[in-house]
């Protein structure tokens, strides 16, 4: 009997579970009796914090197939934990070197969903330096979904950062990545392919 699958989807900066792309996803799942267990969780913590989190719910989950899937900011914290603990990730139009990103992230941010207030310190970005992890151990573990549209961040950071043969590059879109639904069976393709089950 082939164990059950779980998949960890961390959203973006100022995200939220209650975002398009993470609910389409949950919904995809939801969909198959026999498809991954999802958990989605809040991140409203500093890079340190956040993953001591995610570490947690890693670990309650390893007795099952684990796998990654992460939206920007989320893509990068994705990819540290995918080295980690060597699992499958697919990123969404990830932040590469989110800690180059000083002038606009320092400071005060509204959630786009709660109104919450996010405080990014000094301090945070130094955390998000420690997160780093370049060259990649295991870079085919990794699927990156990309649209040149981005208006946040530049698709071909990750393109050279994860491998062009590892990366999916669509023309136009947005940092958002537009209409993510019609990706999400190949995202799960990829993802129970790694671990050695079918997507049906």
């Amino acid at each position: 009997m082939s164990r059950q699958s779980f998949c960890l989807y961390l959203h973006g900066f100022l995200s939220s579970p209650l975002s398009k792309k993470a609910q389409q996803t949950i919904e995809f799942c939801n969909r198959s009796e026999s498809g991954p267990q999802i958990c989605v969780p809040e991140i409203k913590n500093g890079p340190v914090e956040t993953i001591k989190e995610l570490r947690t719910i890693i670990e309650v989950h390893k007795g099952m197939d684990i796998m990654l899937i992460g939206s920007s900011l989320g893509g990068f914290y994705a990819t540290f934990l995918s080295e980690e603990y060597d699992l499958p990730a697919v990123l969404i139009n990830p932040a590469v070197r989110p800690f180059d990103s000083r002038e606009s992230l320092l400071g005060e941010h509204r959630n786009y969903y709660s109104d919450t207030i996010h405080s990014v310190t000094e301090d945070h970005l130094d955390e998000l330096l420690q997160l780093e992890r370049s060259p990649l151990m295991n870079p085919d573990n990794f699927w990156v979904l990309l649209q040149t549209g981005d208006e946040v961040l530049d698709y071909r950071l990750a393109v050279e950062k994860y491998g062009e043969k590892n990366c999916l590059v669509r023309e136009k879109g947005s940092h958002s990545y537009d209409n993510f639904e019609v990706e999400l069976p190949a995202v799960f393709e990829f993802l129970l392919s790694s671990i050695g089950q079918s997507v049906r």
